[in-house]
C-alpha cells in the first residue's frame, strides 16, 4: 500500500510538471531572494531549465537552497538541466550542495579554478564540487561559447577574466559612452572572472553579467558595443558601484533592470545614478529596500520585493554610509519572514511582464522601436 502511494505521488508530481511545461508559452525568469547573493532561474517554453548561481553558503545555505527549490516547484520542474556558477564567491555558489540534495542537476558550467583561494571555496572545489559533477557533466566555458538550451540562444560573453573579442549578433556598433570611460583600480578578485550570459528568446534579449566589474565592462564594451541592446538587465554585482559603468548599462539601453540586492549590499548612490539614468529605461525593480540608498536613491515601494525586518519608525532620507572598500559591513538583520521573488514572463515579440510576488503588483512592458526614440 505504501509503495502504491509513493508511486501515485510521484506520478502526480511528474504529471503536474508536464502540464506546466505544455501550458508555458513564455520565457519565465525567477529572480530569487538570496539576501544579497544571486540566484536566477530561466525556464523557456521547452521546459529545459537554466539556473545561474545558488545563493549563500554557511548557515544560510539551506535557507537559500530552499528558496530556489520553491521557485523550481512553482515552475513545474523536476530537475535543473543546466547550472552556471558565475564565480567562486560564497554568495554565488554557497547553496549549491544543499540545492543538489533537493533537485537533480544535470550539467554544470563555470570559469575554471578560482583565482582567489579562500577556505570555503577551496574546500568546495577540492571535495564537494567533484562529487556533484561526477554524477553529471561539467563544462569550463570560455567567451564565445554557447550553451545548448532548447528554445533559447544562450551565449557566453565573459569568463575567466576574458571577454569576447568579436561582436555577438545585434552588437558591433560604436559605443558613444566609451569617450568618458575612466578605469578603476584593477580587480584581482573572483568578481572579474565572472561568467556573463546573453540570452535571446525570439526578439527578447537578457544580459546577466554576474559580478563582472568596472574595468572588464570597459574591455567588453569599448571601443564598440559587442553585445548590442537588451530588453532586460539583471543588474551586475547586486547594484554595487564597482560595477555598472555607463559603458555597460547605458549602451545596453535596457527597458527594465532587476537588482538582486540586500538591505546593506548594493544600491549605492553612485550605482543608482547610473542605473536610473540609462537611456530608454522604464523601471528599476529592487529585491530589497537598501539602507545604502535611503529615500533619495531608491525606487517606489511597489517595485521592491522585500523590506527589512528591523524596520525603523522613519525611512532614512540620506543613504547609510558603507564602510571603506575592503572592510566588512555589520551583518544585516536576519530576514526571518517570507522571502519574495520577482517572476518575469517574456514573449518572443519582446513583451515583458514583471510581477512582484510580495504585493502582486504587475507591469507589462511592450516592445520599443529604437529607431523612433
Amino acid at each position: 500500500m505504501r509503495a502504491r502511494l509513493v508511486i501515485a505521488i510521484a506520478g502526480l508530481i511528474v504529471g503536474t510538471a508536464l502540464l506546466s511545461a505544455q501550458a508555458r508559452r513564455t520565457l519565465d525568469i525567477y529572480v530569487v531572494d538570496v539576501e544579497g547573493g544571486n540566484a536566477t532561474l530561466f525556464v523557456p517554453p521547452s521546459g529545459e531549465s537554466v539556473l545561474i548561481d545558488a545563493g549563500n553558503g554557511g548557515p544560510q545555505a539551506a535557507r537559500d537552497a530552499a528558496r530556489i527549490f520553491d521557485a523550481t516547484r512553482d515552475a513545474g520542474l523536476t530537475q535543473i538541466d543546466h547550472y552556471i556558477t558565475t564565480h567562486w564567491h560564497g554568495d554565488h555558489f554557497g547553496g549549491l550542495a544543499d540545492l543538489a540534495k533537493l533537485i537533480p542537476i544535470k550539467a554544470y558550467y563555470d570559469h575554471g579554478p578560482t583565482v582567489q583561494p579562500q577556505p570555503a571555496a577551496t574546500e568546495f572545489l577540492d571535495t564537494i564540487y567533484p562529487a556533484l559533477t561526477a554524477q553529471a557533466k561539467r563544462t569550463i566555458v570560455k567567451p564565445g561559447d554557447r550553451i545548448a538550451v532548447k528554445g533559447l540562444d544562450w551565449r557566453i560573453f565573459a569568463s575567466g577574466g576574458q571577454v569576447i573579442q568579436s561582436s555577438l549578433p545585434g552588437g558591433g556598433g560604436r559605443n558613444p559612452f566609451c569617450a568618458a570611460f575612466k578605469p578603476q583600480d584593477p580587480d584581482p578578485t573572483e568578481n572579474a572572472q565572472s561568467v556573463g550570459s546573453l540570452i535571446t528568446f525570439g526578439k527578447f534579449r537578457v544580459v546577466h553579467p554576474g559580478d563582472l566589474t568596472w574595468n572588464k565592462e570597459g574591455e567588453l564594451m569599448c571601443p564598440s558595443n559587442r553585445l548590442g541592446t537588451a530588453d532586460l538587465l539583471i543588474v551586475g554585482h547586486h547594484g554595487q558601484s564597482i560595477s555598472n559603468s555607463e559603458v555597460m548599462v547605458h549602451a545596453l539601453r535596457p527597458r527594465v533592470e532587476i537588482i538582486n540586492n540586500g538591505t546593506r549590499k548594493g544600491g549605492q548612490p553612485e550605482a543608482m545614478r547610473i542605473l536610473m539614468s540609462s537611456p530608454g529605461l522604464e523601471d528599476v525593480w529592487q529585491m530589497h529596500f537598501s539602507l545604502l540608498s535611503g529615500q533619495e536613491y531608491t525606487v517606489p515601494g511597489m517595485f521592491i520585493a522585500n523590506g527589512i525586518d528591523q524596520q525603523p519608525d522613519v525611512m532614512p532620507i540620506g543613504a547609510w554610509t558603507a564602510p571603506p572598500q575592503g572592510q566588512q559591513a555589520p551583518p544585516a538583520p536576519v530576514h526571518n519572514g517570507k522571502a519574495y521573488w520577482f517572476k518575469l514572463s517574456a514573449q518572443q515579440d519582446g513583451t515583458l511582464t514583471v510581477t512582484n510576488t510580495r504585493n502582486n503588483f504587475t507591469k507589462t512592458y511592450r516592445p520599443v522601436n529604437l529607431s523612433t526614440n
